[in-house]
């Protein structure tokens, strides 16, 4: 269960960062609620995923798959480039998640 509500932590927090970015600098009214309303439900699910999962490893599993899935909807939705540095980093985080998990693991 603790995973599941990662996954929803993870959706909410996308979902907000993305929102942030139509917000304009919180110029438009319903993007930056939803980017506030977004990030209050993505730390409920954070906090609710903490009393089962070690936070080490939740809170690099939601800002890996975060930080990577906001790269790639810059690419995806605004057009923003991807380089080799970009990719590169991209495939460190997921590293870096990975080993936390495999030396976490009991």
């Amino acid at each position: 269960m603790g995973y599941l509500t990662l996954a929803g932590a993870i959706a909410a927090e996308v979902a907000a960062t993305t929102a942030m970015k139509y917000a304009d600098g919180f110029t438009r009214l319903w993007p930056s609620l939803l980017t506030a309303l977004g990030y209050v439900v993505s730390f409920l699910l954070l906090a609710e995923t903490l009393k089962t999962v070690s936070i080490g490893t939740a809170y690099a599993i939601w800002s890996g798959v975060g930080t990577a899935a906001i790269a790639v909807l810059g690419l995806l939705l605004f057009g923003e480039g991807l380089s080799t540095v970009k990719i590169a980093g991209i495939v460190l985080i997921i590293g870096g998640v990975v080993v936390l998990n495999l030396g976490g693991a009991h």
